[in-house]
């Protein structure tokens, strides 16, 4: 029985009383997620045992320093100013890597962690889309399958939780929170990628992939098929997030450390280097922000370890995704990093705020060559002659590659349904409300998008709060220079119209005349 289902909340304890005493192993403590996720943990659980993150050992680099690297990231700047010290003391790195055999672990951290962790959160992986097979599987794939062997040797373990993604079942246009049948055996996809060589998987992964675009949403569905093999056997639970984008409330407003979703589409609008998307406008993306995807994976811990295991238990999916309960459609997306762009503008813009649709595939090849690549072509032509390095098309270069990733993405439409994501914040305690639901209805779009810009500013382009007026400045002179080349363009092209037709007129006057 879920938590989603009816159950008896006499005697389950809170939140913070679940975690109270326990030790956590992770793997992708340092990814966006991850570190989300560790700081709501040491932040709202904060007595709980010890934090075990699975961290890949560098030569030039000791675990302190690697730690202390983690610890600096802006998103702990709420934990260093209320909680001091509860980091350094509760977390502490393992030597393994997720692409190693048996995690790359020695037989005494794999001894101890048996012996202590009472919960797993298995984070990392690849969200490429264009990994090669052989890395995909190794890492999303095979990484999980290890996660999963270490956890069965756990002692004392409560819990299991497995990160996945919305977009694993992308053949069907509505996802449901279930289990569906796998695209391949899972096996022996690990021995195919084991045994060829990677010319012959290159050549064979399309026919591979079937159904599927792309080896990142193959190898993350195989790999939730790894996990619910242990159902009723493991206390596991798998969480799919959707578009994972800056965080709406916790530990700061609009933090982010990627390019992805909306914030990409931002910065890149607001430098004026994306005058045209290939997409549909009314195309509405799934999309979560990161402080809500941390709070669902810990409270879905809690949900299944606070019940007993037993052998009937199925694996709870949660679809961690808005739904309908917030949508926006890429026409108003656009529209509104446009606004929004406007009002924190970014330093040092080459050109206006820009960025538009266009169904046509065509239409888009031609716009990608007159916007994207002649100007930039132009640009680079204008920093060699002052004897600066050349960017902006290595830039367009990979945007354009990016857009190519996307594509898929960003041209099919997709229900994801979240009852059991909904049902799990409404069985919360009482008393675990104020820290753990999380809310995503009612929300204001330009506000939560518009801290999502000045985050995009802050932690993305390092640029400084303090610059907004003069870069609403050189925006302005930007508006102004861009009316004025347009109001020549046009004039131009008019005059040229002009010319052309009088000529053509003259010739036909002269004919009947003569």
């Amino acid at each position: 029985m879920g938590l989603s289902e009816e159950r008896d909340m006499t005697h389950v304890p809170t939140i913070p009383e679940y975690y109270k005493g326990k030790s956590i192993f992770i793997t992708g403590g340092s990814g966006f997620i991850g570190k989300i996720v560790i700081e709501k943990l040491l932040y709202s659980c904060t007595d709980l045992d010890r934090i075990y993150l699975l961290m890949r050992p560098k030569k030039s680099v000791s675990p302190d320093k690697r730690l202390a690297q983690l610890y600096s990231t802006p998103c702990f700047d709420r934990l260093r100013k209320e909680k001091p010290g509860v980091f350094q003391s509760k977390v502490l790195v393992v030597p393994g890597d997720v692409m190693e055999d048996g995690l790359g672990l020695s037989d005494e951290d794999r001894k101890l962690l048996a012996e202590r962790v009472n919960i797993v959160f298995h984070i990392a992986a690849s969200v490429r889309f264009d990994d090669p097979l052989k890395y995909a599987v190794r890492l999303n794939l095979n990484g999980t399958k290890e996660v999963v062997e270490l956890a069965k040797s756990m002692h004392n373990l409560s819990s299991f939780v497995h990160v996945s993604t919305s977009y694993s079942n992308t053949n069907r246009e509505v996802i449901e929170e279930v289990m569906y049948p796998p695209h391949a055996d899972w096996r022996d996809t690990l021995e195919i990628c084991e045994k060829l060589d990677e010319h012959t998987l290159r050549v064979m992964t399309p026919k591979y992939l079937g159904e599927l675009p792309n080896t990142y949403t193959f190898s993350k569905q195989l790999a939730e098929h790894a996990v619910y093999e242990q159902r009723g056997q493991l206390p596991a639970v798998i969480v799919r997030p959707s578009i994972v984008i800056a965080s709406a409330d916790e530990p700061i407003s609009g933090w982010i450390e990627n390019f992805n979703g909306p914030v990409g589409i931002f910065v890149a609008c607001g430098k004026g280097i994306m005058r045209t998307l290939y997409t549909k406008p009314d195309i509405v993306s799934d999309y979560i922000p990161v402080d809500i995807c941390a709070k669902n994976i810990i409270v879905a811990a809690w949900a299944r370890g606070t019940k007993p295991l037993e052998s009937s238990d199925d694996v709870e999916i949660y679809n961690c995704c808005s739904g309908e309960l917030n949508q926006i459609n890429i026409q108003d997306l656009i529209e509104m990093a446009k606004e929004v762009g406007a009002s924190v503008p970014l330093n040092d813009a080459l050109w206006t705020i820009g960025g538009s649709i266009t169904t046509s595939e065509k239409l888009y090849y031609i716009r990608v060559l007159v916007q994207h690549l002649l100007p930039a072509i132009f640009v680079d032509i204008v920093l060699r002659i002052f004897g600066k390095k050349p960017m902006l098309f290595k830039i367009q270069r990979r945007i354009y590659i990016a857009n190519l990733a996307l594509r898929y993405y960003i041209t099919k439409q997709w229900t994801f349904e979240n009852k059991n994501f909904l049902a799990l914040r409404s069985k919360l305690l009482e008393q675990d409300k104020k820290q753990f639901y999380y809310l995503l209805e009612g929300r204001d779009k330009k506000d939560y998008f518009l801290k999502c810009c000045i985050g995009g500013r802050r932690y993305l382009m390092k640029e400084r709060d303090e610059d907004i007026p003069k870069a609403k400045l050189r925006f302005q002179r930007m508006m102004v220079l861009d009316k004025t080349v347009q109001v020549i363009f046009y004039g131009l092209l008019l005059w040229w119209s002009i010319k052309i037709f009088n000529y053509y007129f003259g010739l036909y006057c002269n004919f009947f005349v003569a």
